[in-house]
């Protein structure tokens, strides 16, 4: 580990805290009685803070970056927001030392020297928490939950949220070791939460969450002032008197120096997610380093170990993918590792380790030597018998014991050194120099042996198994090869940062760089694929790539130089190659190419490799190879391969041949035999001839297949017809062409013949041949879904969108026709054909409620949807009028329909208006129509209202000239178009603040569907215990009325409900029903009209109207207080009409206006 100063600056004061911008983009420092605000990419100081009279202490910020907190010694704790804007200011007792922000809740946890305080956005104010000493740190835990308080007394007290104390640890050093700063491991892989103290008994401690302390203490032999983690906790910084930050694991080993000051360090801090470390010190002093970890590690040929944590050493089995971790407790600078053997050095010693056996998969380590003794090296590498330290340009060799046995003077920097084995104590080593000098050294030989020099530095080195070829890396990035004897360049390539040969072919090689790996083979053209890392290794068919810290083991197959070798003829090379590890199919090729090139030698040796001893069968090949055919089919049938014979006829294309061989043998070759010879017809472009052949054989799949790729229909029905309906296959695959081939009828006829009824109607769906798809889908209702799924998503594709959606219905696709409609409804919102929105809706409200019907999981959400549709669909088919008179010309509707309109519009309004439904419009045409009928108050009321609404500049001149024109009429309005309450007789206002009810009684007004009048109707409700059946037929008995009713209000559970209950001395001939209707109520809920069984039988059954929902909603009843004046109900919609108005509309559109059921329909 290094440091690198990156910036450096100066301020005028000491620094007392430093916090980063989550995002770690800004550093925001306390420093006298400002804020510093710096750039941490380049150390510009963006802007100095002002806002605290004293000096300032801390500095936080909040976890999510939105603002961050100071405390000063003026006692008071500012909010800023990340825009170094100051939005909130409270203050304390005393000055405040440390703030700290929930990493969960963003609470705001603020210290003085007698009390703390907890903040958040929520709350209104402080709440604090009186202290029994002065507090100087504070930390939170990872989750939030609890708050670490550090005090001058030595004790750390741990509070939750609420500020209630939990744990309280107190220390052996009491007020002499006061606790100076405190932090918890960040860490989320930790099981427990550690707290790090660092205290002025100059020591350092860790505890758990519970209190109890986690191994010794530590001591630091300084007096620390700051304590900080790295953001995933691997790393504590800690800084103090010593004046420099040192590095620590999270276990509390010192692993190093980052910085070496002048003054005090009172503050140092990690950048968020990142090696940058900030350290502020007593002089005024800001530095910002970089820490650069370096790879520490070593290889040899399977076993790679490298260093874990800065202190642990790994040992990895590349091929086994076992590990073993070696716990070192102190930092590890080097890792040499060699055969049975592995070294570690460690500050202040060497320890050498060795295996426990000499299993190669082995992973057990133990030590089997210590040098205790500190030594200043940079490569180390480990022998069976010694150590061999690089000291810049010299070598010295070291037994296990520690003395020096020889040393090595170079003339040049050593670049480059490896053990290339040798016998134990006379091991060889390969040193590269950077003057281009490359040696080798033997670890008992004083002198060096120059194998070569180059003109540039060496990077890399390697040498092949035999000793024979050496490659080198140079500083160029170029590869060179050499004979070791004749010292010739055998070739060279660019773009290579390391090498390394093939430990089990003296002829291949591996490079890698600029991403790539690449094999080369001899003298041939290199292969190249995409690898990122360094290639350190290559064993068979093996090659070992490190990348960044972690090493891994590459399957290559050898697929490309064997194949570079049998493309010229060296069979034996290939073989060789081969045997490194190459896929089946290169085997297979191999042994083809072999005997090809009369290479019979090699083509032995393969097939012995593949467990194959029969010499009379490899003589056959041989002769079969030589174009001694007859007698190579003789070898064959000799040694019982008779299909080899005949495989070599056939294809040979020696049909005839092939039959005498055969003789009358077994039918079922004759019948490969006439295959393989319609194969041939087929190739050679005779079809028709192939096509009978196949049938013949028995082949009828390959006899369709050309059929169908030649187009003959007339030749794939006569393959059907003759086909058995069990040999399904055939049958499915001349059904699938004739299909292709726009012949359906005969594919249908297929079909019924295999009895595939789903194919069927898959074929009919595909040919839209829906009347037969509707006519099989009767037959056997099971196809439902897909017959009519397809016809609906065909409709809705062809713009029929209706019909798609009750189609989708009719397949019981709930989903996919609700889907539909809500488009249908949107698109005739979004085209202002409000007519239709109110017709879609109200079928989405029918869709609804037949939902709620079949999925009681769904009802009370289904049902609520029901009544919001209902309640658009009322509203859009009113508008509809509204719409069509201020957009149109010309109107259709009486004056009294659309000033009636208006009015229900008004007052059914949610708060939040539908789309596109304005409400100028309908202000607009209540103040117009209003006007014409002399409800000038109202009027006055409309263009009052229009005043605070946004005006279309087309209404702008109507409407400012009403409002003129208006003041010249009376301030009153028209008792004629007053609304009378049938069941109270109450002249209702015009404009009614309870909506469309009665102001007296509260009875919901009926309205008509079409215009709009309050129809003469009461709806009332069935005693309990009545059922719906039971009413009808005492409503359909018209027996005599009772002469006298009297009235009864009950009142329970808070709801009034009126009662008509019959006396047995009734006097007089009045309807029990309207008798006590009219009456004042005065109450301010809604008393409903309950009826009694003698009460329904009085009534007349013209009188009545019932709304027949389906389940699970309720029968409505209505009752006509106006007999004479007729009242039709749709039985569809059950929408309310005049009855002349209704058959005037039906007759104009042939349907029902509100829900356009024709006439002639059923009733639901």
């Amino acid at each position: 580990m290094r440091a690198v100063l990156t910036w450096r600056d100066k301020a005028e004061h000491c620094i007392n805290d430093i916090a980063f911008k989550p995002d770690g983009t800004q550093l925001i420092l306390a420093a006298g009685s400002r804020l510093l605000v710096y750039d941490t990419s380049d150390g510009t100081l963006l802007q100095p803070l002002k806002g605290h009279k004293d000096t300032v202490y801390c500095v936080a910020y909040a976890k999510d970056g939105k603002r961050f907190a100071s405390g000063s010694a003026d006692k008071s704790v500012i909010i800023w927001t990340s825009k170094l804007e100051g939005i909130l200011k409270y203050t304390h007792n005393d000055a405040i030392q440390c703030v700290s922000y929930n990493p969960i809740t963003h609470q705001l946890a603020s210290c003085s020297s007698s009390d703390f305080g907890l903040w958040s956005p929520e709350q209104k104010s402080v709440s604090k928490h009186k202290s029994s000493s002065k507090i100087i740190c504070c930390s939170w835990t990872n989750d939030g939950q609890y708050l670490a308080l550090g005090m001058f007394n030595g004790i750390i007290s741990i509070r939750n949220k609420n500020g209630e104390e939990k744990v309280k640890i107190e220390r052996p050093g009491g007020s002499l070791s006061p606790v100076w700063s405190i932090c918890w491991n960040p860490s989320r892989e930790e099981r427990n939460d550690i707290l790090a103290v660092a205290d002025w008994g100059q020591k350092v401690s860790f505890y758990q969450l519970s209190g109890k302390q986690i191994g010794k203490d530590r001591a630091l032999n300084f007096d620390p002032c700051c304590i900080s983690y790295f953001t995933k906790g691997e790393y504590i910084l800690l800084g103090g008197s010593d004046k420099q930050v040192s590095l620590f694991t999270k276990d509390g080993v010192r692993l190093g120096t980052v910085g070496e000051q002048n003054s005090w360090v009172w503050t140092c801090q990690a950048k968020p997610d990142s090696n940058y470390v900030v350290v502020g010190c007593q002089d005024g002093t800001i530095s910002f380093y970089q820490l650069i970890f370096s790879t520490v590690h070593g290889l040899y040929k399977d076993r790679y170990a490298y260093r874990d944590s800065m202190t642990d050493v790994i040992v990895q089995h590349l091929i086994t993918e076992q590990k073993v971790r070696i716990k070192c407790k102190e930092l590890v600078k080097k890792i040499a590792i060699y055969r049975n053997r592995l070294a570690i050095q460690l500050p202040e010693k060497i320890l050498i380790y060795e295996l426990y056996s000499e299993d190669s998969s082995d992973m057990h380590y133990r030590v089997k030597e210590k040098i205790v003794k500190k030594f200043e090296c940079n490569l180390l590498v480990v022998c069976a018998n010694h150590i061999i330290l690089c000291q810049e340009k010299r070598l010295q060799c070291l037994s296990f014991s520690g003395v020096k046995e020889r040393e090595w003077q170079m003339e040049s920097l050593i670049r480059y050194i490896k053990v290339i084995g040798g016998p134990p104590g006379r091991e060889g080593l390969l040193v590269g120099l950077k003057n281009g000098q490359i040696l080798k050294i033997f670890v008992d030989n004083l002198f060096a042996i120059i194998l070569l020099k180059q003109a540039t530095a060496v990077r890399c080195l390697d040498m092949s198994a035999s000793r024979k070829k050496l490659a080198v890396v140079d500083e160029n990035d170029t590869c060179l090869v050499y004979d070791i004897d004749t010292k010739e360049l055998l070739f060279q390539e660019p773009n290579a940062n390391s090498v390394a040969w093939n430990t089990q072919c003296e002829d291949m090689l591996c490079f890698s760089g600029g991403g790539y790996l690449n094999i080369k083979a001899s003298t041939f053209p290199v292969h190249r694929q995409k690898l990122q890392g360094f290639v350190v290794g290559y064993n068979g068919s093996k090659i070992f790539c490190l990348h960044v810290f972690s090493i891994s083991a590459v399957e290559v197959p050898q697929s490309a130089p064997m194949y570079q070798y049998l493309d010229r003829k060296l069979f034996k090379e290939a073989y060789q190659i081969a045997c490194l590890g190459v896929t089946d199919t290169d085997w297979r090729e191999l042994a083809m190419e072999a005997p090809e090139g009369l290479d019979f030698e090699t083509a032995k040796k393969e097939r012995k490799k593949r467990g194959e001893t029969n010499n009379d069968l490899f003589l056959a090949d041989v002769f079969s190879y030589q174009g001694k055919f007859h007698e190579a089919a003789k070898l064959y049938k000799r040694s019982g391969h008779e299909n080899l014979a005949l495989e070599m006829y056939t294809d040979l294309c020696m049909f005839e041949y092939a039959k005498d061989f055969l003789g009358s043998g077994d039918p079922k070759e004759t019948k490969m035999l006439i295959t393989k010879q319609a194969d041939w017809a087929r190739n050679i472009k005779e079809p028709k001839a192939a096509v009978e052949m196949y049938i013949s054989a028995g082949e009828h799949v390959k006899a369709i297949e050309i059929c169908g790729d030649h187009g003959w229909v007339d030749m794939l029905i006569d393959i059907a017809r003759k086909l058995d309906k069990a040999e399904r296959e055939p049958l499915l695959l001349c059904a699938t062409y004739l299909k292709k081939l726009d012949s359906p009828g005969y594919a249908a006829e297929t079909y019924l013949k295999m009895g595939d009824l789903k194919s069927l109607v898959q074929l009919h769906v595909e040919t839209q041949r829906w009347d037969e798809a509707f006519a099989l889908g009767e037959k056997h209702p099971e196809f439902k879904d897909d017959i009519y799924v397809p016809y609906a998503q065909w409709l809705a594709e062809n713009d029929r969108f209706e019909e798609a959606q009750k189609a989708f219905h009719k397949a019981g696709r709930q989903r996919e026709a609700v889907q539909v409609l809500e488009q249908l409804t949107n698109n005739a919102v979004a085209e202002s054909r409000f007519n239709d929105a109110a017709y879609y809706y109200w079928m989405l409200s029918m869709q609804c409620l037949d939902i709620a019907q079949a999925d009681p999981a769904q009802k009370d959400t289904m049902l609520g949807k029901f009544h919001h549709f209902q309640r658009l669909a009322e509203l859009y088919h009113g508008y509809h009028a509204i719409h069509r008179h201020t957009e149109d010309p010309f109107s259709v509707h009486r004056p009294e329909t659309l000033f009636n309109i208006s009015r229900f519009l008004l007052h059914s309004l949610p708060k939040d208006t539908p789309s596109g439904i304005s409400k100028v419009k309908i202000l607009f045409t209540l103040a117009k129509q209003s006007k014409a009928l002399g409800a000038y108050r109202l009027a006055r009321h409309a263009y009052d209202k229009l005043r605070g609404l946004y005006i279309p500049a087309k209404f702008q001149k109507s409407i400012e000239l009403g409002t003129l024109t208006i003041r010249a009429k009376p301030f009153h309005d028209s008792e004629e178009l007053v609304p009378l309450c049938y069941r109270c007789s109450t002249n209702n206002p015009l404009l009614n603040n309870l909506g469309n009810v009665c102001i007296n009684c509260r009875q919901p007004f009926i309205f008509s569907a079409s215009s709009y009048d309050v129809l003469h109707l009461v709806e009332f409700y069935l005693e309990e215990g009545i059922t719906d059946e039971e009413a009808i037929s005492l409503i359909d008995l018209e027996v005599l009325r009772p002469k006298q009713d009297d009235r009864q209000q009950e009142i329970a559970n808070s709801s009034q409900i009126l009662r008509l209950v019959e006396t047995k001395d009734s006097m007089g001939d009045e309807d029990p029903f309207t008798a006590k209707l009219s009456f004042e109520q005065g109450g301010s809920e809604f008393v409903p009209v309950v009826v009694s069984r003698l009460v329904l039988r009085s009534m007349s059954r013209r009188d009545v109207l019932i709304k027949r929902w389906p389940p699970p909603l309720r029968w409505q009843y209505f009752r006509s207080l106006l007999p004479d004046a007729s009242i039709t109900m749709c039985p569809s919609c059950f929408q309310m009409f005049h009855s002349e108005d209704y058959e005037l509309l039906v007759l104009q559109h042939g349907c029902c206006p509100y829900c356009r059921r024709c006439k002639d329909d059923p009733g639901p």
